[in-house]
């Protein structure tokens, strides 16, 4: 079992930034990739970025990318989600999840989630 617990959502003007943290007790963290997801309200929950076990391999959707990174801190059992340039159609839950091994980008191939923390992003 792992347990993540997600932090650093907030309210923010569009352009503005936040860094989101999910810290992970209970099992190794170096066996799990990572993952960062979000859902507005009314749409399936997406993928956003994800991280391999070891830091070094990372994956992000179209929406996201070079606006968002994704980093761990495995000293730490850590990982993190640096938003950037923030727009309100990043509105959103955000959730951390993990899965053995190898990243995915489905929702349905992560085994452990956080309870979310919620990013508001006004116009």
């Amino acid at each position: 079992q792992v347990q993540l617990v997600e932090s650093g959502g907030g309210l923010v003007q569009a352009g503005g930034s936040l860094r989101l943290a999910c810290v992970a007790s209970g099992r190794t963290f170096t066996t799990y990739a990572m993952g960062w997801f979000r859902q507005a309200p009314g749409k399936e929950r997406e993928f956003v970025a994800a991280i391999s076990r070891g830091g070094s391999l990372t994956n992000y959707s179209d929406s996201v990318k070079e606006r968002f990174t994704i980093s761990r801190d495995n000293a730490k059992n850590t990982v993190y989600l640096q938003m950037n340039s923030l727009k309100p159609e990043d509105t959103a839950n955000y959730y951390c999840a993990a899965r053995p091994f190898m990243t995915k980008y489905s929702p349905a191939e992560y085994d452990y989630w956080g309870q979310g923390t919620q990013v508001t992003v006004s116009s």
